[in-house]
């Protein structure tokens, strides 16, 4: 009588799966399949794998839901995440893992029914009213639903995880988890810190409660103790250095280091910005015109308005105009910042006055396009400033923009990065402004305790993405200095 063939443990299933598709299996991912396959062997049932984004960490657990399902047909697994969309991203892939994996062939139903991209039910002995699978949102219905395993894949995100009160609600939704989950289950949370305050955030003391306390973790920063990477053939030491260039410090140490660092750790420092005293060269070579700075050919460039109608030295919103140019590089180059405002005494009305200095800046630094900010009182103004373009004959577009997202974040964004590069140049006169203090006292966890009107309105300009002219008869030609 032949011996029962062996279940394939977790790190050899991964493996047949990944010369299917001529893969190979890196260090990486062998550990978390041998972490995996370690914790199911000791019966742990609350687990936590924290990976930097990139990792293939989602991947590597949805083989591990068809696995499971390899080694027990009947079991129920509900996926949370996010939202539905990425949810069903994930059942979708272990839907297809189970139709083509060679060591899936006994599990796999001999008809169609229940097998949809969002559920599917695998070819099982019990009678159940549960899928074999099911995507849910965190925002959906989970009540009535039974599972043997959750898997909790990226549930929290920026955009529910920025204030207390979304946190606090996802929190609360995810505790549903628990009724869900039948006796002796299993519950498996996969993802990368958002925010300080992470879901994911490790104890710091004996009294510091934390929303995933008594859960077996395994976390997997980008790189090890050493400042080297976990994956070097995917992550090298350059595109490491230039990813964090782009994302900026805090970012990376979020989602690469898994650190659950504060938004107030950020700090604008206005030592990092590079000073020049040099102003823009206009020329016209080969009948094309050229404008240059420190050498460099600009390539885009615009301003970026946050009016409002404080008088000067007054309280209240300043009004500031940012004008900032770009060359081929990426550099950055913060070269006009004008805080506007108005003469009561004068016979035209503040927003006309504000706009005729705006036209006047914009026609001087040959602006392609001027966003203002029309959220609040701006949003008359790009009518208004329209004709005083005109007026001063600037070949300027005027662009109207309403901000959606959080100051604070729009800032971050926005300089942070450019900062940490050392691509943010600032021109002297900048350096007269009100701005460098503005930076230096500006907190991301305490907006309105400092003033960020200039802040915003570079943040504006490094955010927008850059305005190309059509070509124009040669007698306006001096307008179109980045080329047609």
């Amino acid at each position: 009588m032949p011996e029962p063939t062996r279940p394939a443990d977790f790190l050899e299933f991964v493996w047949v799966w990944n010369r299917r598709q001529r893969l190979d299996t890196p260090v990486l991912h062998r550990r978390i399949a041998r972490w995996l396959q370690a914790r199911r062997n000791a019966g742990d049932r609350r687990l936590l794998l924290t990976a930097f984004r990139g990792s293939g960490k989602s991947t590597l657990v949805g083989l591990y839901c068809a696995w499971t399902l390899t080694r027990d047909p009947d079991a129920r697994i509900l996926v949370l995440a996010a939202d539905h969309a990425l949810a069903t991203k994930m059942v979708a892939t272990v839907r297809r893992i189970v139709e083509r994996h060679a060591l899936c062939a006994a599990i796999r139903p001999a008809g169609p029914e229940a097998w949809a991209a969002d559920r599917f039910t695998v070819a099982r002995r019990a009678v159940l009213r549960d899928p074999s699978m099911l995507a849910q949102g965190v925002g959906g219905n989970i009540t009535g639903s039974h599972a043997d395993l959750i898997v909790c894949d990226d549930v929290e995100v920026a955009g529910n995880s920025d204030t207390p009160a979304k946190r606090a609600e996802l929190r609360e939704r995810l505790a549903e988890t628990e009724f869900v989950l039948v006796p002796g289950g299993t519950i498996l949370y996969v993802g990368t810190p958002h925010c300080a305050d992470s879901l994911y955030r490790a104890p710091e003391g004996e009294d510091d409660e934390v929303f995933l306390a008594g859960y077996r973790r395994l976390a997997l920063p980008l790189l090890n103790a050493a400042g080297r990477s976990v994956w070097p053939e995917r992550f090298p030491p350059e595109a490491i250095a230039a990813l964090r260039r782009r994302v900026g410090p805090l970012q990376f140490a979020r989602h690469m280091l898994l650190r659950a660092v504060a938004d107030g750790a950020a700090r604008l420092d206005p030592a990092a910005l590079v000073r020049y005293a040099e102003e823009p060269e206009y020329r016209e070579a080969g009948g094309r015109a050229v404008l240059t700075l420190l050498g460099r050919r600009l390539v885009s460039g615009g301003g970026f308005w946050d009016p409002a109608y404080g008088r000067a030295g007054g309280g209240g919103d300043a009004s500031v105009l940012a004008a900032v140019y770009a060359d081929g590089e990426g550099n950055r180059y913060l070269h006009r910042l004008a805080y506007l405002a108005h003469d009561p005494e004068r016979p035209e009305d503040p927003a006309t006055q504000q706009c005729r200095a705006v036209a006047a800046i914009a026609r001087a630094l040959m602006l392609p396009a001027v966003r203002v900010e029309t959220n609040g009182l701006g949003r008359f103004l790009p009518a208004l400033l329209r004709r005083e373009m005109a007026r001063a004959g600037a070949a300027c577009a005027v662009i109207e923009h309403a901000s959606t997202r959080a100051k604070a974040e729009r800032i971050l964004a926005a300089l942070e990065p450019a900062l940490a590069a050392r691509r943010l140049y600032a021109h002297e006169g900048v350096w007269r402004t009100p701005f460098p203090a503005e930076m230096a006292a500006w907190r991301p966890d305490a907006p309105g305790a400092a003033r960020d009107d200039a802040l915003d309105a570079v943040a504006g300009c490094l955010l927008a993405e850059p305005v190309r002219l059509p070509a124009v008869p040669a007698a306006a030609r001096r307008a179109e200095w980045r080329g047609a």
